[in-house]
């Protein structure tokens, strides 16, 4: 278990206390808030906070791991499985919030099944199929979406709604460069 596999554990533990705190609010954590000295708004925060911690430790895991050469399989499982459970649960959580439309989700979970079942039937075939720079920029930006959307700043809504737009569009041209790159695999097994 070196540092990046433990880095990404951390982004999943994450999760849980990022979810509570997110949906949970001054109802379930108020004994926090009083702690704190703040209202429901500081849980959003506190949720904010853990996200982009979570976010940082993915852009931290992965630097690690090549620079000393240190990528395992666990990881290599492990890390885009972390950034889909961050994201998606963040995106479910803001549906329940309503700040973002549910068909938006629907689109990103739905291209992440896709990627994940196109990964499984090259593994049988002892292919990996390494991520690609549009799914890198898509992550990032559902990132940031994720960011814009927990911060609800008014001044920023615009750019909130752009930034979804990008990063709708993006899931969209990551899945389909993966399907033309990738599609042998589902066609005859083989790369």
């Amino acid at each position: 278990m070196n540092l990046p596999n433990k880095l990404t554990v951390f982004r999943v533990i994450l999760i849980v206390p990022f979810v509570l705190l997110l949906l949970g609010g001054y109802a379930q954590w108020g004994w926090l808030c009083a702690v704190l000295g703040g209202t429901v708004k500081y849980t959003d925060y506190i949720a904010l906070a853990i996200f982009i911690i979570a976010s940082l430790t993915d852009l931290l895991d992965g630097k690690i791991a090549r620079k000393y050469n240190l990528v395992t399989n666990f990881g290599k499982f492990m890390d885009p499985l972390a950034d889909k459970l961050l994201v998606c649960s963040a995106m479910i959580c803001l549906i329940e919030m309503e700040r973002i439309p549910s068909w938006v989700v629907i689109i990103i979970i739905s291209r992440e099944f896709i990627i994940s079942g196109f990964r499984l039937v090259a593994s049988d075939n002892h292919v990996v199929i390494a991520a690609s720079y549009w799914g890198k920029f898509k992550t990032t930006f559902q990132m940031i979406m994720v960011c814009l959307m927990l911060a609800n700043i008014s001044a920023l809504q615009m750019v909130t709604q752009i930034i979804m737009w990008i990063a709708l569009i993006l899931t969209i041209v990551s899945l389909v460069d993966y399907i033309v790159k990738n599609k042998n695999v589902l066609l005859d097994g083989k790369m």
